[in-house]
């Protein structure tokens, strides 16, 4: 659209006395596709031309008549609107050579002209199953991650595990009263967790169990040999169980730089913020008031020394803004602790940083299954490795039903499943809470991932049945879809590049998301109602052009989603 926006920026320009530029950033989509397709509004003009907006639209139309452009045929006056049709033949051709010549890379641009956007998601727990909780902060952030990158971004993936607190300590003390070489090396996420339920429990019955754990993190925190040996196999025995997973979802980080990470730097923070006086002590705590800023007051220190969570961010902050001078620092994180962030912020702000509105966080609502528990739980764990297995064995099943010669099954099935759990997130507007129902997200005719799917494998089918013939450019074949419904998915298969702008903007994948729905409808759409390999001559070769490019921008949206397009299902 962009080429479309431009032809008329140098146009209306000169009559309204704005640069084009300016004509460009007040261009409005119309809310109904009758209106036109791009609008200017005139209510910036009548103070200057003392008249009211319908009569400037009139008047504008007037001066514009007999006058066509190359992508646009008329402009027509509605209300207060100068409403633009596009010239069919012409923008489609746009339109297609544009995706043909830009393939696998069409709706990217170098809009970050290569600044670093490091993206602060997933982070599960050490030594605890990867729950289903964490999927959101996953998915999201991964989709996040994938935006920023075709936007000219480098994106940098940052796996902030939780792998440091008291709870380490209590860990060794279970491992070592009842913990089971055999048992640890068969299942040790698992296994791991049991123990730490097991601690719990006990310590009810025996109180001293919290004491040795408390000195078994001191002896951790202070590097003693045996404490930092069980730590280190933990945290090892945990990330190769996770790695499994984010094999499963095809996602690989820059850094695992979990809590402990920023421990040697947790004296400067301390010193920093003594510096420049904006702590106190109290009760022999290091506090920082942020009650004259509309917050609760943060402790970054305890009367017996130890730092906290806060204290660690701050750390971390600093240390991702000195490595990585970012141009954004993403922190994918649930929306419960917005809080945390926002105190987080203005520490980092009265530490007298610029920087620190640079820092974002991009928070979440909750999911839950709308059948409720499900089948395998760890203590109160719904496990996400549970989670996506189902889904895939669930579309397995449908495939089966549904085309029982497909040659890959399994392949379409993992596709179709992982997907299915993907987009089940992302097509929600993350802030808001999530109902998963196993139905829905399933269904090959509803707003989802397999309804996309399924377009771009049938599209994928057309193209194998057509042949080599109809895979070349044909200029005039590209200039002569002219009918509604051609149209209608041309105009939509444009907007793909501002998807992805608003995508990231807004920090929400959901417009993507929404989009891709949209792409798929208007191809079927088109497909009910113009023949493809039942037409002939040009008018085929069009067709089949259009075809093509709708495959290429559904694969293209998919993959910033991180959601396969399978060419069969």
């Amino acid at each position: 659209m962009q080429k479309f926006k431009e032809e008329i920026g140098r146009l209306l320009a000169p009559l309204v006395s704005l640069d084009p530029e300016e004509v460009i950033t007040l261009l409005e989509v119309p809310p109904e596709t009758t209106y036109g397709d791009l609008a200017f509004p005139c209510f910036t003009l009548a103070k200057k031309r003392k008249k009211a907006p319908p009569l400037i639209a009139e008047e504008l139309s007037g001066e514009l008549s007999g006058r066509k452009g190359l992508f646009w045929e008329k402009a027509v006056p509605r209300g207060p609107y100068l409403n633009f049709f596009i010239t069919p033949g012409a923008f489609g051709h746009e339109v297609l050579s544009q995706i043909w010549e830009n393939g696998e890379k069409y709706g990217h641009t170098d809009l970050g002209k290569g600044g670093n956007v490091p993206i602060d998601y997933s982070s599960p727990n050490i030594a605890k199953p990867f729950g289903i909780g964490h999927i959101r902060s996953t998915v999201i952030g991964h989709a996040l991650y994938l935006i920023y990158r075709a936007l000219g971004y480098n994106s940098i993936g940052i796996n902030h595990l939780g792998d440091w607190g008291t709870q380490f300590g209590k860990l060794i003390v279970a491992f070592k009263r009842w913990g089971e070489e055999s048992k640890l090396e068969a299942d040790p996420v698992n296994y791991l967790y049991r123990l730490y339920v097991q601690f719990h429990q006990r310590v009810e019955e025996d109180p001293e169990l919290d004491d040795e754990a408390r000195s078994w993190f001191r002896k951790l925190e202070n590097g003693d040999e045996e404490a930092v040996g069980y730590w280190n196999r933990f945290r090892q025995l945990s990330l190769e169980n996770y790695e499994l997973i984010y094999n499963l979802l095809g996602i690989e980080f820059e850094h695992y730089h979990g809590e402990s990470h920023y421990n040697k730097m947790l004296d400067r923070v301390i010193n920093l913020v003594q510096d420049k006086d904006i702590a106190r002590e109290s009760e022999g705590a290091l506090m920082i008031d942020l009650e004259p800023h509309g917050l609760p007051p943060v402790m970054l220190r305890k009367k017996d020394g130890a730092t906290l969570y806060i204290t660690r961010d701050l750390a971390a902050a600093i240390y991702r803004y000195e490595t990585f001078n970012f141009a954004l620092s993403l922190y994918v994180v649930g929306a419960e602790q917005t809080l945390h962030f926002q105190q987080l912020f203005k520490v980092l702000e009265l530490l007298g940083f610029d920087w620190s509105s640079r820092c974002i966080h991009v928070p979440f609502g909750l999911i839950r299954f709308k059948e409720g528990r499900m089948s395998t739980r760890a203590g109160k764990i719904i496990l996400l490795e549970e989670v996506l297995q189902r889904s895939i064995d669930m579309a397995r099943e449908i495939i089966e039903e549904k085309n029982p010669d497909l040659v890959d099954k399994e392949g379409a099935a993992k596709a179709v499943g992982l997907g299915a759990v993907r987009f089940g997130d992302l097509s929600n507007d993350r802030v808001k809470n999530i109902e998963f129902d196993w139905e829905k997200v399933l269904d090959f005719s509803g707003e989802t991932a397999a309804y996309i799917q399924y377009a771009h494998a049938r599209i994928c089918s057309i193209l194998r049945k057509a042949g080599a013939e109809f895979a070349e450019w044909d200029n005039s074949a590209a200039s002569i879809l002219v009918k509604e419904e051609e149209t209608a998915l041309i105009k939509t298969l444009a907007i793909l590049p501002d998807k992805i702008i608003a995508s990231a903007d807004s920090l929400r994948p959901s417009i993507l998301a929404r989009y891709l729905i949209d792409v798929a409808r208007e191809f079927n759409r088109f497909y009910h109602n113009c023949p493809v390999l039942g037409s002939e001559g040009e008018l085929k070769h069009g067709r089949l052009l259009l075809i093509s490019a709708t495959r290429q921008v559904i694969a293209n949206g998919l993959a910033l989603l991180g959601i396969a397009a399978p060419e069969e299902m």
